[in-house]
């Protein structure tokens, strides 16, 4: 909806004012990318090189874009499959006048699988990802030993993942899944550069009193020689099933 009217100038969510400000007109920038089927190219998309940065399941872009406006020599794309979110975030970008952010619509599964290349990309961010609290869902749930392997491949030497989550046993499945293809370190506490936090999702959880599990992950050179369990754990809260059997 880039042709709509723009969020207003005091934007916030929860509270939390959305990173940077809004320039004058003349000093707009376009960051929508069309999906082209095909291998991300990057030198196309931006017109130059740089470290590459890719949130997958990027939402309104708050994290991309207050990533985008500390880092300016770093290039950063963002994939969503929701239209509404992608759209705010362009238009939130654009009126930022950043140039190193692109967002496109699309699944982020064939997005890692299909489009960008191996050995490409210097960060991944995964922030909040569904957890599906129904047991009939949990083959739909996007952090499976595959997806891990496939980010190890498209990750540079020394590249980082890095995930969080609001839920408890999302959080005890990565812990271990994790291990194979990278070293951990978890992050305790909110991240320096977002003391309220890097986005829509982790400020509204902890508005609600939710506990937040942060963690940044290197690349293995060389993947550890041990077996991943699938994410077939059990996503729900006890006090959410106390609620339902209520």
């Amino acid at each position: 909806m880039e042709g709509e009217s723009p969020p207003p100038d005091d934007d916030a969510e929860f509270g939390v004012p959305f990173p940077g400000r809004v320039l004058p007109r003349e000093s707009w920038t376009r960051t929508r990318w069309r999906d082209t089927g095909g291998a991300f190219d990057w030198a196309a998309a931006f017109g130059r090189d740089g470290a590459r940065v890719v949130d997958l399941g990027c939402g309104n872009g708050r994290f991309l874009i207050g990533s985008a406006l500390a880092r300016p020599e770093v290039l950063h794309l963002g994939i969503d499959l929701v239209q509404v979110a992608l759209d705010y975030a362009a238009q939130r970008a654009n009126r930022r006048g950043l140039a190193n952010v692109r967002f496109v619509v699309g699944d982020v599964v064939a997005w890692i699988f299909e489009r960008l290349a191996p050995g490409s990309v210097d960060e991944i961010h995964i922030y909040h990802p569904q957890p599906y609290y129904q047991e009939a869902d949990r083959g739909r749930r996007l952090l499976t030993p595959e997806f891990l392997e496939r980010a190890w491949a498209v990750l540079r030497p020394s590249g980082k993942l890095v995930v969080q989550t609001d839920n408890k046993a999302y959080w005890g499945y990565l812990r271990r899944a994790l291990e194979k293809h990278f070293e951990r370190a978890i992050h305790k506490g909110p991240w320096p550069d977002a003391p309220q936090g890097r986005t829509r999702r982790e400020i509204e959880a902890r508005r609600r009193g939710l506990v937040v599990w942060r963690m940044q992950a290197r690349r293995r050179d060389e993947p550890l020689p041990i077996e991943i369990a699938l994410p077939d754990f059990d996503a729900n809260r006890p006090k959410y099933r106390r609620r339902a059997r209520g």
